[in-house]
């Protein structure tokens, strides 16, 4: 059973003085990012000019897509505003772009244009997620990490990392952490393996956040634990049962905009059958320590 926002992690801020959402107190901003790790602004009057304008007050180090999982639209001819994918379908709860060792700290989405039905966001606290893991799964990931193998036709990683230059894909898995062999028809196999569990940046807490979930929704074969072996259809069982115990459902409003801590919150989204929804995101660091 999900969890309604008002219950929640997710801390709302909602327009009721019908104030400019650059009039913000950006300090509060901060404070609540902090504690809450998810923050929804509600009723503001913002376009997507606007929306990049109040995220460059709180991030940098925008980053494009090259290496990304899902083909996204560039909005507007800028590489930092994204659509969020191209298909329909559910999205199981996870950590964006845990499938490399350089992830975006921070997310931004923007509600362009709600669907008619359906297609909620989904959060949840990776700090919660591990509490709720029994004992011998936690044991399980703090002896085995993840594997992620992935085998990519020539044509697929150019467009996928926005090079042809071998070189410079070398680079790139170099900085993420990924083996990379090329094949002699110039297709290469990708090879990652991290942990399932992380400290959380303060270092008090184990937080689960990952791409297992997804990945094992969409691609199974990809992913297994670092010494080959299955990731059992009884974690994944365990997994998903813990998931749908403590996620947030967030129904997108026209101009939504989530801010959403990378390090420790898991998302993703329900099933839509529409044309309508348009969701943007803009991954980045936040300009500020946390």
């Amino acid at each position: 059973m999900s969890q309604t926002i008002s219950d929640s992690i997710v801390k709302e801020i909602i327009n009721l003085d019908n104030i400019s959402i650059l009039e913000l107190d950006k300090e509060e901003i901060i404070s609540f990012f902090k504690s809450h790790g998810v923050l929804l602004f509600r009723g503001f009057d913002v376009d997507t000019n606007l929306f990049k304008e109040f995220t460059n007050l709180l991030s940098i180090d925008f980053i494009n897509y090259a290496g990304g999982a899902f083909s996204r639209r560039v909005i507007n001819g800028d590489q930092t505003l994204l659509s969020v994918n191209d298909f329909k379908s559910e999205i199981k709860l996870h950590g964006e772009m845990y499938y490399q060792q350089n992830i975006p700290l921070m997310l931004w989405f923007f509600c362009a244009n709600p669907p008619l039905e359906d297609g909620e966001t989904t959060v949840c606290d990776g700090r919660q997620f591990f509490n709720e893991i029994s004992s011998s799964t936690k044991e399980l990931f703090s002896k085995k990490k993840l594997k992620f193998t992935v085998q990519i036709s020539q044509q697929d990683w150019q467009k996928k990392y926005q090079t042809d230059d071998l070189n410079k894909l070398e680079e790139m898995c170099q900085k993420n952490n990924t083996h990379l062999t090329v094949n002699d028809d110039q297709s290469i196999l990708l090879e990652y393996i991290c942990p399932a569990i992380i400290p959380s940046r303060c270092g008090k807490y184990q937080v689960f956040i990952n791409s297992l979930l997804p990945t094992k929704q969409l691609s199974p074969k990809i992913l297994k634990f670092e010494d080959d072996s299955d990731i059992s259809d009884e974690v994944v069982f365990e997994l998903n049962e813990i998931a749908e115990k403590i996620t947030t459902e967030i129904s997108w409003q026209k101009s939504d905009i989530l801010m959403i801590d990378n390090t420790r919150i898991l998302h993703g989204r329900r099933s839509f059958a529409d044309d309508q929804r348009d969701i943007y995101i803009r991954l980045c660091s936040p300009s500020f320590s946390f």
